[in-house]
């Protein structure tokens, strides 16, 4: 059986499907970039999550933007930034607490079901 590859997906596809997954994570929850990914129908890609976030630069309050991190459960930012500082703010803020520079999946993490959820 011959495979058809599929069509790459473009930023302009993709961008839509992840800041809806993003705007479902519930206030004191995080997820990783990876999960994020999968939920929007495109597992295997958590950098092209990363590069969601990064260009849309926060995107306004609607965006919960600071509920995601790596999936060691740390803030991928550089510590010394004040966009880490305020990822850090914007969690503690919503009752996540921090053990060191991690966040524990186990209490904190956004249990959504196995299957991708798409509008």
């Amino acid at each position: 059986m011959t495979r058809v590859p599929s069509k790459p997906i473009t930023a302009a596809d993709a961008y839509p499907l992840i800041f809806a997954v993003i705007r479902r994570i519930p206030r004191g929850k995080v997820a990783s970039y990876a999960q994020i990914a999968y939920a929007a129908g495109l597992p295997g890609r958590a950098r092209m999550v990363g590069r969601a976030l990064a260009d849309a630069g926060g995107a306004g309050p609607k965006l919960p933007w600071h509920r995601v991190i790596n999936a060691q459960g740390r803030i991928a930012l550089p510590r010394s930034s004040e966009a880490y500082v305020e990822q850090k703010s914007r969690l503690i803020a919503e009752g996540v607490l921090f053990e060191g520079d991690r966040v524990s999946f186990t209490r904190y993490g956004w249990k959504r079901g196995s299957a991708p959820v798409l509008d």
